[in-house]
């Protein structure tokens, strides 16, 4: 499974987004330049994650975008789920009923099956909330006397 440039970047826009959510409304020229991603490709995000339900939007000129709901809501498998259009790693898990004529015979869809439930519960386990902290404790312990 290789995770595609939107993921990676609506990943680091939702991450932004909760990391600023404390001022209000934030633009995607701010979001833009923070993340060095062009404010394109954040304009083609953000339909995805707007249908979704994922982000508050306002119009004006103190307008922007904002998380619909705290950090520790969204994790990065549900959001990876949006852009990606499913986290399996191979291409007969994406059905259900799997729809491979060999999927009763077939000695390694177990394989893919614990490969998938892995990766699933890997990425549901994971929210902004945890990456922030995470990344915050990495700036707390990043100091030189």
């Amino acid at each position: 499974m290789k995770i595609s440039t939107k993921g990676r970047y609506a990943l680091r826009m939702m991450l932004d987004l909760a990391e600023h959510q404390d001022d209000g409304y934030v633009s995607l020229n701010a979001i833009a330049q923070r993340q060095e991603i062009s404010k394109k490709y954040l304009e083609q995000i953000v339909p995805i994650l707007n249908s979704a339900g994922y982000l508050l939007t306002s119009r004006g000129s103190q307008g922007g975008y904002r998380l619909a709901q705290l950090p520790v809501e969204y994790t990065v498998g549900g959001l990876l789920r949006l852009t990606e259009s499913g986290l399996n790693p191979v291409p007969c898990l994406e059905q259900q009923p799997n729809p491979c004529r060999r999927s009763a015979d077939c000695p390694t869809l177990p394989v893919w099956q614990g490969l998938s439930r892995v990766i699933a519960e890997y990425l549901d386990g994971i929210t902004l909330q945890d990456i922030l902290e995470q990344h915050n404790q990495a700036c707390v312990n990043d100091y030189v006397i």
